[in-house]
This record gives structure tokens, C-alpha cells and sequence, in this order.
């Protein structure tokens, strides 16, 4: 369920700005410091689905907090919710677990001696929540399965066959429990793709073709409107002085 976590305190001599890509997953953030800033608003312990479109997040000098990287399916099992209850949407750590639960989370890792501390409690808390009930359908998670082992290059029409479901059905059971229409979900898949072997320092060209734009453009198209930069701007946008 969790892919990644992060345990984080960072200072800066001035306000800061990231340029945050959009994620296939599922975000929970336990806020430790002072707030961060997500779009310009203030913004405290929260969950957040997937997304699809760029974010500018940032602080005013100082952030700490306890991150984790749910995947997409499987966080339903934890948070209770399917993924188009939290899709685009910043919603606030009590909403999402209750208050009562969400100010004992925070405090026991506030409290915490260490990251290693933190790992224990949020682990042993956490874990008190998990549903046993299945997340999804196993059609859904085959298609979620096929999307990320191709890349995003798979059709919906195959999908679909795949799984013996007409394409008007599969679309909608995959929007309500993802969040996103099966399509847009394999066009951010793709763009996270392509974003690593930017960094990576390769050929757009290369990136292009591998990843199955039709040109270069389409590939700094899809950059731009997802990403929020071009390619050759990314990933020297990612850290930046806040605006006077």
C-alpha cells in the first residue's frame, strides 16, 4: 500500500516555490512545522488523490511533516474512500481519518525522538485502520496493472476486452474507483515516464518516440499542460524564490 515515505524538515533562507508534478497516486501528509503552500493557500496535514494537472507548493522559509506515497487502488483500504471522492482535491488530514484519530496521528509523530520513531508509531497506527475488504474489483486492478506495465500506452479498447466489460462500463468503474477516466490515467502514467528520462538527461526525441507521441511538439504539448514546463525547462523550474 505505501510506496514511498518521507520524513521531512527543510529550511531556506527565503520563501521557496516547487513546481510539483502530477502524481498517479495518493498522498497523505501529516504537517509537523509551520504550514506549507499549496496554490497559494495556506495548507496543513491533508490527503490528496491523484492529480492531474501541476501544482505549485512551497513554504515561507520553514517545513516539516511526515509524508506518504499510497498507492492508487490500495489507499481505499485505508482512507475508506473511493479515488473520485479525493481526485484534484486537497482534503484536510481530520475529513479524511477523523478528527479525533487525525489529532492523535499528529501528535504522537510531533512527539516523536526520531524518523525512525515516527516510522513505528505511523506504521502501528495506520495499521488499525486497514479495511480487509477488497479495494477494488480484480478487473480494475488488472487494468491499473496493464497501464503501469505499459506505460500508459495500452488502449482502452484493449482494456476493456481484456476484461470482458464494454468500454462505457470499464470507464465508469475505473473513474469511480481511481478517480480519473481510464484515458487520463495513461496519459499521466505516460507524462511520469517521460519526466524520469528527462531527468535522466535523454533525447526528447528518443523520449518522444518511446513513449508513443506523435512527435517531439506532442511530447512538449503534453509536458506543458501536465507538467507545467516545457521539457528543456524541466527540472531546473523545480525549486525557486518565492515572488517578491
Amino acid at each position: 500500500m505505501v510506496h514511498r515515505v518521507a520524513d521531512f524538515h527543510e529550511r531556506a533562507a527565503a520563501p521557496l516555490r516547487r513546481l510539483e508534478s502530477p502524481l498517479a497516486g495518493v498522498v497523505l501528509i501529516v504537517s509537523l512545522g509551520p504550514d506549507m503552500e499549496i496554490d497559494g493557500r495556506a495548507t496543513g496535514s491533508f490527503v490528496a488523490g491523484v492529480w492531474d494537472r501541476p501544482t505549485l507548493t512551497g513554504h515561507y522559509g520553514e517545513q516539516a511533516g511526515y509524508q506518504l506515497y499510497l498507492d492508487l487502488i490500495e489507499a481505499r483500504r485505508l482512507l475508506g474512500v473511493p479515488g473520485t471522492e479525493l481526485a484534484n482535491r486537497l482534503v484536510p488530514l481530520q475529513d479524511a481519518l477523523g478528527g479525533a484519530f487525525a489529532t492523535e496521528l499528529q501528535a504522537r509523530l510531533a512527539d516523536a525522538k526520531d524518523a525512525n520513531d515516527r516510522h513505528a508509531i505511523a506504521q502501528r497506527l495506520l495499521s488499525t485502520r486497514l479495511s480487509e475488504q477488497p479495494a477494488t474489483t480484480p478487473e480494475i486492478r488488472h487494468a491499473v496493472n496493464r497501464l503501469r506495465a505499459t506505460k500508459g500506452s495500452a488502449s482502452i479498447e484493449s482494456l476493456a476486452a481484456e476484461i470482458g466489460w464494454s468500454r462505457r462500463h470499464f470507464s465508469a468503474r475505473f473513474r469511480e474507483a481511481v478517480g480519473l477516466p481510464p484515458k487520463a490515467l495513461a496519459r499521466l502514467i505516460r507524462i511520469e515516464h517521460a519526466a524520469q528520462r528527462v531527468r535522466a538527461g535523454e533525447p526528447l526525441a528518443d523520449i518522444a518516440y518511446a513513449g508513443g507521441y506523435a512527435d517531439q511538439s506532442h511530447l512538449t504539448r503534453d509536458f506543458r499542460e501536465l507538467v507545467g514546463c516545457t521539457p528543456t525547462q524541466f527540472p531546473f523550474v523545480q525549486d525557486m524564490p518565492a515572488a517578491a
